[in-house]
């Protein structure tokens, strides 16, 4: 059976003598996906998984109360960096274990976690748990039919990706596992790599070389802003969940909710 990742994964990728502006993020997507169905202001918020914490500090500037938790000090020594001007509480703990009591989150959400463990149901069920009734979960993930991911398997076939074993899903299968730990997928969507991932596998493996490519190059402007726009126009179609690197789900906890009790 292949190797699941390990703490020491991560602490050895967040180890890595890079500055955190050299590391591709996410485009903002979290805050800006949230945004878009979300009064974010004085929100109670819990991301898990949470690295270098950008997406707290940025839903932090949208008025938001995150706790950021992370189970690699590594990692949390980078967040200490990331959200030094900002209001968010770090936290080292495992995501199937929350070590908060329940009914704790108004929003709770996880971006490129779900996908490092074969059974994603006690992870979901412990977001669930932390929720308030009609709170919402967002899980962010690798999407299935992408380039991406057959690149993705054929380095863990031959032991070369950095993380070990990982999977995917697609739209109805994240859904079917929101449904199984007590909540309501209502809203999705999916992002594509912007630079290419072509790109950035040019720029890594030139990185290695010691050659310095730009992070996000813009060679012609109009060309740019045209690819943009036809980008975000296919994202906001049916396409964009069915055909992007990655999917976003939206999912609420019901208000009949039983509470669930105390922490781990």
């Amino acid at each position: 059976m292949l190797r699941e990742s390990k703490r020491e994964d991560w602490d050895g990728f967040w180890k890595r003598d890079r500055e955190l502006d050299e590391i591709y993020d996410n485009d903002d997507r979290i805050a800006v996906e949230a945004r878009r169905i979300l009064d974010l202001d004085g929100m109670r918020v819990l991301e898990v998984g949470a690295a270098t914490s950008r997406d707290s500090v940025s839903l932090a500037l949208l008025g938001a109360r995150p706790v950021a938790l992370d189970y690699s000090t590594e990692a949390l020594g980078r967040a200490k960096t990331a959200t030094r001007s900002s209001s968010i509480d770090l936290v080292c703990g495992d995501g199937r274990s929350l070590p908060f009591q329940g009914h704790s989150f108004d929003l709770v959400f996880h971006q490129g976690l779900l996908e490092h463990f074969r059974d994603p149901r006690p992870m979901l069920r412990e977001n669930a748990r932390v929720l308030k009734p009609g709170g919402i979960l967002l899980v962010d993930v690798p999407q299935t039919f992408h380039a991406y991911t057959l690149i993705k398997k054929m380095l863990i076939l031959v032991n070369a990706w950095f993380a070990g074993w990982e999977t995917q899903f697609t739209k109805p299968e994240l859904e079917r596992l929101l449904w199984e730990a007590g909540l309501e997928p209502f809203a999705a969507y999916g992002r594509f790599f912007a630079p290419s991932l072509a790109y950035r596998i040019l720029r890594e493996l030139l990185l290695r070389l010691g050659l310095k490519l730009p992070l996000r190059p813009v060679l012609i402007p109009p060309l740019h802003k045209l690819r943009a726009r036809a980008r975000r126009a296919v994202e906001r179609s049916l396409l964009g969940p069915r055909l992007g690197s990655v999917i976003g789900v939206f999912a609420r906890k019901p208000e009949n909710a039983d509470h669930p009790g105390g922490g781990g």
